[in-house]
């Protein structure tokens, strides 16, 4: 009897030591909306967290708050951004690779597909529509048509897939600060690193798009969990 009892308890021990953080981590999920730097007026929230600057992919989860409590409705599911991981707050520049840190916006949605049913403003992408990122441009980080305005050198084809079959602007640098970076996008994945936009895959995205509400004053919140957390 006194060996079984022994047994037992170094079985527990053991299980202890290999997952001493179950419990406390599914807590802190629940949890996380209240300890988010930048939620606002938002009662819709989408979570990009990272493990530490330098990581390519990232954790995504989605909020909504009913009756004054938070509840997750989508995720965890993973995400690819830049290709240089996050930028620290304040130090995204043009070209660098990185996803910006911070609490954003939604600016309008579009997509070389028809719309899939957005509440948004959606915008459908022709081949003569580009994403302006030049920074010596007058209309750097906005949407050119090209019949009607010229673009910098070299701007963003938007007329591409599967990246743009269905996207959602960011609202990033919308004073249009010259060199502060342009064109962040929540998109399609292409299975790889972005150049500092957020990537899923395309169900994953229509699914966010599609619960999105203007009315909801939505935010998306990104960066490593030290960054964005309190």
């Amino acid at each position: 009897m006194k060996t079984r009892l022994h047994l037992v308890v170094a079985i527990a021990a053991a299980l202890a030591i290999a997952w001493p953080c179950a419990a406390p981590a599914a807590a802190d999920h629940r949890a996380l909306p209240t300890r988010l730097i930048g939620v606002h007026d938002a009662t819709q929230l989408v979570s990009v967290i990272s493990s530490g600057y330098g990581a390519t992919t990232a954790t995504v989860r989605a909020f909504a708050k009913r009756g004054g409590a938070w509840h997750q409705v989508f995720g965890p599911w993973r995400a690819d951004i830049g290709y240089a991981g996050f930028a620290a707050p304040g130090a995204k520049r043009e070209g660098d690779g990185r996803t910006p840190s911070g609490s954003y916006r939604f600016s309008f949605m579009f997509g070389v597909d028809r719309n899939p049913g957005v509440h948004f403003p959606w915008r459908h992408a022709h081949r003569y529509d580009v994403w302006d990122d030049d920074s010596a441009s007058a209309r750097y980080n906005r949407w050119v048509d090209r019949r009607h305005h010229p673009a910098g050198r070299s701007p963003e084809p938007l007329h591409v897939v599967p990246s743009y079959r269905d996207v959602a602007v960011i609202a990033y640098n919308t004073a249009h600060v010259p060199g502060r970076g342009s064109a962040i996008f929540l998109h399609v994945t292409h299975h790889s690193a972005t150049n500092g936009c957020v990537s899923l895959p395309r169900w994953e995205v229509i699914r966010l798009l599609r619960w999105l509400r203007p009315g909801h004053h939505p935010r998306i919140v990104m960066g490593t969990a030290a960054t964005v957390t309190r």
